[in-house]
């Protein structure tokens, strides 16, 4: 069977196009974008990709066409599907209908964290030896690989809210009929397709109401935003997660002094129903990845792996690309990659790595290339969630120069913009020195900044 993906560069379609060659079908692909780390894993795994939305892979009459919600009508190969009558569906449908069927599904929902909280989960389970099948929104360091089909009915899925497609305008995670379900948080984001947060809670409410009775819902008990979804119904067990010893919920963490004497999340201690029951000690750091790490122990748990294993597997847990990634250390100068695009996850991001560093120097360079960013949604709660930083350094996209200006009344001399990569290069090169932190954050391939950076550093070195 031959199976031709449109949008396959993103990580989500990326991934379906591993599971459909790990079932054995043929599959071919084509995007408006193709660039690492999604192209060269597709690449790798003798996938055909065809740059562009031209007609000319269609041609071949491919058995299926999966369709990436990326494309819109008017699109050339879209066009084409329709016009010539050629099978299609969408990428979480074809999910649903090939792969999660018959499997128990854990899901890892919400607006920031599914990413890191669905590998860690998907590590923890082939750990312990349970060989899941799974599709990460990203590259976990732990597999490789963004998805797999897995040897086992277990399967992990980042269940993300952003639409379905052009023809399928519910969330994508509503096709996935969980068994075990985590709520990370939810806040405003996606202003593209999303009119409000009340259009985003009521998503979350139709994937609620799709869990069954004795299915798990794992959530933090101090999210305003979950818990007014639960009230909506909530027909399922329930466990919540806490950061403070002194709540009553079911999970809780307490970050404890690393090796260095620093409190950055690197080693914490498990709390279940109020009995300390081992100490997480791992690669990553921050609150927020704590956090992570609690539901990914909880839902871990709720198939069958016991809390101590759960937490010997964090201990060998590595972090997804793009994902506070090293991309290099030249004379002491630190090259991070981190795909943080929205406020919250921006000010976690530079917290984490802060408490990590201390006063050293953190160079904040951000690409605000999401949609809602340009749309100025987050204009509010930008300039706080960069101000941990030491200097600024803002590429701004093409067509939205003026939309930023009110960035530098709030951070001053902090902030620097550019139109150009060039210049922006070679300024953050010129005032770096060593035990410096470039931390580069944007969900695109920003130019190949990072090694361009590492390359100018070289050259100074």
């Amino acid at each position: 069977m031959h199976i031709h993906i449109l949008g396959i560069c993103g990580t989500f379609m990326g991934g379906i196009a591993l599971l459909a060659k790990n079932k054995g079908y043929r599959v071919t692909g084509q995007d408006q974008n193709v660039y690492p780390p999604m192209s060269t894993q597709l690449e790798e795994h003798d996938i055909t990709l065809t740059q562009g939305y031209g007609i000319e892979p269609l041609l071949d009459e491919p058995d299926m066409v999966i369709i990436g919600n990326a494309l819109s009508r008017g699109n050339p190969a879209v066009e084409y599907v329709l016009n010539h009558n050629l099978t299609y569906t969408s990428g979480a449908q074809w999910l649903a209908d090939h792969i999660l069927k018959d499997s128990w599904v854990l899901a890892v929902a919400g607006t920031h964290g599914k990413t890191t909280t669905s590998s860690m989960l998907a590590w923890i389970l082939e750990y312990a030896g349970l060989a899941p099948g799974f599709l990460i929104g990203g590259v976990p360091e732990n597999f490789g690989v963004s998805s797999r089909a897995g040897d086992t009915p277990f399967f992990v899925v980042e269940a993300d809210e952003y639409d379905t497609a052009f023809f399928d305008k519910r969330s994508k995670f509503v096709h996935y009929r969980p068994r075990t379900t985590i709520l990370n948080n939810i806040e405003f984001d996606h202003a593209d397709i999303f009119q409000d947060l009340e259009a985003i809670k009521t998503q979350f409410h139709h994937l609620v109401r799709t869990i069954p009775s004795e299915g798990l819902i794992i959530y933090p008990e101090n999210d305003d935003n979950v818990l007014d979804v639960l009230q909506r119904g909530n027909w399922s067990h329930n466990e919540k997660y806490s950061s403070s010893t002194n709540s009553q919920a079911t999970w809780k963490s307490e970050i404890n002094r690393n090796a260095d004497g620093v409190k950055d999340g690197s080693c914490f201690t498990v709390f279940c129903d109020n009995q300390a029951v081992g100490q997480v000690q791992w690669q990553l750091i921050g609150e927020h990845n704590v956090a992570n790490a609690l539901a990914a122990i909880a839902a871990a748990r709720h198939s069958g792996i016991p809390v101590k294993h759960a937490i010997d597997a964090l201990a060998e847990f590595k972090n997804v690309k793009r994902r506070m990634e090293i991309k290099g250390v030249v004379n002491n100068i630190t090259v991070y990659d981190d795909f943080a695009h929205h406020p919250t996850a921006i000010a976690t991001t530079i917290d984490g790595l802060r408490r990590k560093v201390g006063s050293e120097r953190i160079f904040a360079i951000l690409e605000p290339r999401s949609n809602t960013m340009k749309m100025q949604v987050h204009n509010k709660e930008l300039p706080t969630s960069l101000q941990q930083a030491d200097q600024i350094y803002l590429y701004i996209p093409s067509g939205y120069e003026d939309k930023f200006d009110y960035l530098k009344d709030v951070l001053g001399t902090k902030l620097t913009t550019f139109t150009e990569i060039t210049p922006l290069l070679k300024q953050v090169i010129s005032q770096s020195r060593p035990h410096d932190h470039l931390l580069v954050m944007s969900n695109g391939g920003f130019g190949g900044i990072h090694q361009k950076l590492i390359s100018g550093l070289s050259q100074t070195a």
